[in-house]
Order: structure tokens, then sequence, then C-alpha cells
């Protein structure tokens, strides 16, 4: 490596290098103290030129009464006056001082502006509406609207000539008047048939729902005709025990979960009476109540499948007892028209009555020549006879229907004692068994 020489004159005062300046030391060691320190010991070292000082002069920026936003004074803001208690003279407190009622009187003021906006602004859109047509017409009709052409108003879909908005008040119908004539127990009212035949020409649930009043006042009455009817069947009849009305009397709604005809509700009220009441496996009396299509009857319809096999057994084997009930002088004067006393017109009377429901062969497990063969094809085993409405409104309805019901009851006996033998009864197989050995 060359060596380097050094030269020992002095440089001249002005080409004198300048003093390095002290390095600054990051750590807070060598500063003696913290950062924060520091910064304040900077701040406190600043020029005392640049402090600022207090003037008295004004500045054009913020001179009085040009500020674009001038503030309010705040002033506490007196309680709306209640005027339950109060009147509009005590709104503004009098211990208020000056300032605050002139802040007060401008509030209210901006208050009752804003209100007298809006209720313009109500006014143009009622205004607007109307001119729209009465289409848009927004009202509330407080009486009910009376129509040119009568309508039932309860259908749906039926058209009032209102526009949107308007309310429809239909009144709710109420029960007929009975007139002169009082609802009895023993009787039926004119106004049950009535009832009868309007719900045969509106069977529909809205209809039934808007005749309510109606609706409950006939099956009241018809309730309380069954109840006493109850006390005259039992004297025909002791196996009738004597059971409330509801145990009774059918419902009036039909069962449309298979059946093609949709309508909600019969058209008539019916009732039963049998050794257990409308339900059960006896054999019972029946009355129909329908407008031109009453009738009292009695019987077995569409027995169970066992109940049936019973009948038909009894029937191939000892025909006679069936056969000799339909014989009898009461049966074929009230139910099979007054035929003589013969046994091949009576069966066929008796056939003929039950003919819907039989069958048009022969059952299993018979022959075709069997000499009962028309008493084995039937499936019903029911008498009837119709009633007309004046019999049925009449005063002595039931010791009619009582009657009837009491010449029909061997028919019942001997019917319950082949489906429902009672114990230590009238056993019909054991009959058929000794007829058997006596041949």
């Amino acid at each position: 490596m060359p060596r380097v020489t050094r030269s020992t004159r002095a440089a001249p005062a002005a080409a004198a290098a300048p003093k390095p300046a002290s390095k600054k030391r990051t750590s807070a060691k060598g500063a003696g103290g913290s950062g924060g320190a520091l910064k304040k010991q900077k701040y406190d070292s600043s020029p005392p030129d640049k402090i600022a000082k207090s003037t008295t002069k004004e500045s054009k920026y913020f001179k009085k009464g040009e500020s674009a936003k001038p503030k309010k004074a705040r002033t506490k803001r007196a309680a709306k006056p209640e005027e339950d208690y109060e009147d509009d003279s005590d709104a503004v407190s009098p211990d208020a001082d000056h300032n605050s009622s002139d802040a007060d009187s401008n509030f209210w003021g901006l208050q009752e502006q804003a209100t007298e906006g809006k209720n313009a602004l109500s006014q143009a859109i009622k205004d607007f509406s109307r001119k729209r047509g009465p289409k848009s017409e927004v009202s509330v009709a407080s009486e009910p609207p009376t129509t040119s052409s009568k309508k039932d108003l309860w259908k749906e879909g039926v058209k009032t000539g209102l526009g949107p908005g308007k309310e429809v008040f239909i009144k709710k119908p109420k029960a007929r008047d009975p007139g002169d004539t009082p609802y009895e127990d023993e009787t039926l009212h004119p106004n049950t048939l009535l009832f009868l035949e309007d719900l045969a020409e509106n069977n529909e649930r809205q209809w039934l729902k808007a005749h309510d009043a109606d609706y409950r006042a006939s099956k009241k009455d018809w309730e309380t005709f069954v109840e006493s009817l109850t006390e005259k069947i039992t004297e025909q009849d002791g196996t009738i025990p004597e059971l409330p009305a509801k145990d009774l009397v059918f419902r009036i709604h039909r069962d449309i979960r298979f059946s093609k005809d949709p309508t909600p509700y019969k058209t008539h009220f019916s009732a039963a009476w049998s050794r257990t009441g409308k339900k059960g496996p006896y054999a019972a009396y029946y009355v129909h109540c329908q407008p031109g299509a009453s009738f009292v009857g009695a019987g077995l319809w569409h027995p169970e499948a066992d109940k049936l096999a019973l009948l038909r057994d009894d029937i191939d084997n000892n025909s006679e007892r069936l056969k000799d009930v339909l014989r009898q002088e009461g049966l074929r004067r009230e139910f099979f028209g007054g035929i003589p006393d013969d046994e091949d017109e009576a069966v066929q009377a008796f056939a003929k009555q039950n003919s819907e429901s039989a069958l048009k062969t022969k059952p299993k497990g018979y022959e075709h020549d069997n000499e009962n063969i028309e008493l084995l094809r039937l499936r019903s085993f029911t008498i009837g006879k119709p009633v007309s409405d004046a019999d049925l409104l009449s005063p002595d309805a039931q010791e009619k229907i009582a009657t009837l019901i009491g010449t029909m009851e061997p028919f019942v006996t001997y019917l319950n004692s082949v489906v429902m033998p009672d114990p230590g009864g009238h056993d019909t197989s054991s009959i058929a068994t000794d007829s058997a050995d006596e041949e």
C-alpha cells in the first residue's frame, strides 16, 4: 500500500472545515429521559417571537350580524298545555323572562306553520282524488246502502256497486215471527217446515250462517217434539228407554267425504228410537220430517254382514215367522195398502218397499229355485208409511205417530229376536233343528 504524507502547514482560515454536527442518539438512555420529555423540551424551547398574542382588533370574518347561520338563543321551552284542565292563555309560565317568552312564541309559530302545511297537503290529495273519479274515492258508508234490485249480499261474488273503501253493513236476519201459533212441545210449528223448504233452495254454508236464528228455532222445536214423543213410544214398546234428544236426533250435517253430492246439509229432520237410541245393532223406529216427504218407519236398514246372515238363515230355515208378522191386519192396512190376507201378496208388498238395495240374482250359498228367494235377496228389512204435512202439523200428530209405531212393534220385535236375541229367550236355531229332526 502506498504511504500517504500529510502537510504540516496550517490551512487558511477561510478554508477551515466546518465543525461536524453532533450526532443524535436514539437511545432513551443517551437522551437522559423518555421521548415525551424530549418533545416537551423542544416545545418549551420555541422562539419567543412565535408566541400568540391577544389583540383588541376585530377580524372582518367575525363581525356581528354577518354569520351565515345565526344562532338562536337556547331557552327552556314551556310545556305544551293540556286541554283537560288548562286554557291557551296558560301556555307560557308567568315566571319566564321576556327573551324566553319570545323564543317560545317563535317556536309555536313554526309548529303552527308546519301543521297548516300538512293540512294543505292533505286537502290537495283529497281534491286530486275527487278529480280522478269515484274509483279512488275513499269513504265509509255510515248507513247500509240500498240497491235497486234485491240481491243476496251474503253470497260470494255479489257486487254492491260500491267503490273500494266502502263498507257494507248486512243486517243479521232474525228468526221468523211465530205469528198467532205459539211454539209447543207436543206439536211442530209451521216455521220448522218453512225453514226446511228454504234450506233445500239455499243449501250453502253461508246461507245457513246468515239464517242461524231460524235454524236454532227449528232445531229446538224438533228436539222438544221428539222428547215429548218418546214418552208415547215407550208406552207402545216397553223395550225402548227414555233417552235425551241428543241420543235420538240425527245431525243435519251430511258426510260428503265419499259422496258425489257436495251439498253440506240434509234437508230434513229425523230421529230414531231403539234399545240403544239412534245408534246400535237393534231394529229401530224412525220418524222423518221433510216438507212433502215425511214418513214413519221401522226396521233394519243395511244391517252389518253378520246380522244379515242371521236374518237370511232364519228365513231359509223358518220363513213362517216373518210371513206371519207381515200378514197381520194392522201392517196390511197401514203399510201394504190394505192388501188381503194372503201370504204371497204380503211378501211381494214387503219386498217392493226394500227393492232399491236388493240383489238382482241370489245371495251366496243359496239356489235360484229357493222358495224364499224373494226375501233372501233383500239387504234391508224396513217398512214405512208417508205422513202428510197437515197430519204432521196437526195437534194430534204424536198420537197418530204412536199408533203407527204400535202397529210396527211385532215387526221390530221379530227382527231383534233374530239379530240380537235376549239371553234365555227364543232361539231360532233350535227351532230349525227340531223341525228338521221331525222331518
